[in-house]
């Protein structure tokens, strides 16, 4: 079977709880496999993201330093496929944009605002950190941190 990040998914014991091959058809990329490196297999390296990954402590630690008012604390970030969390944005102009790829797979996470009934949305990939504002079910989206990752 093709996969997103390279690996054999007979082979890999994350198949099951695998978020991205399945749901989008294994093309594209898997910013999961650029966190295992050397080989490992995604899971191996991440250990399904339950234990060390240098990406992910690297983006959390990333997220908490934009230090958004009312955003609580990073603690976690999870595999999301992109078809799932590439809202359309209104851009200042009026024009509209999306800013991920729907066949990528990113990391990232939902967070309520401390004060209102609007949440946070964490994605990031090797690149590029994205935190937006958004209503129920991803209404009314809007970009609070869109920024190149200093590598």
């Amino acid at each position: 079977m093709k996969t997103i990040c390279g690996l054999d998914c007979n082979e890999c014991p994350g198949k099951e709880s695998c978020p991205g091959c399945e749901k989008i058809g294994g093309e594209g990329k898997c910013v999961i496999h650029a966190c295992a490196g050397n080989g490992k297999s995604a899971c191996e390296g991440c250990h399904y993201f339950d234990g060390p990954c240098g990406m992910k402590e690297q983006l959390l630690r990333e997220f908490n330093a934009l230090e958004i008012p009312g955003m609580p604390e990073v603690t976690d970030l999870n595999a999301l496929p992109g078809s799932y969390i590439n809202l359309e944005y209104t851009l200042p102009g009026g024009q509209k944009a999306k800013l991920w790829d729907d066949k990528r797979i990113y990391l990232g996470n939902q967070l309520e605002k401390q004060e209102g009934d609007r949440c946070y949305g964490l994605t990031a990939d090797e690149n590029y950190l994205l935190v937006c504002e958004y209503g129920c079910d991803g209404s009314d989206p809007e970009i609070v941190c869109y920024k190149r990752r200093e590598k």
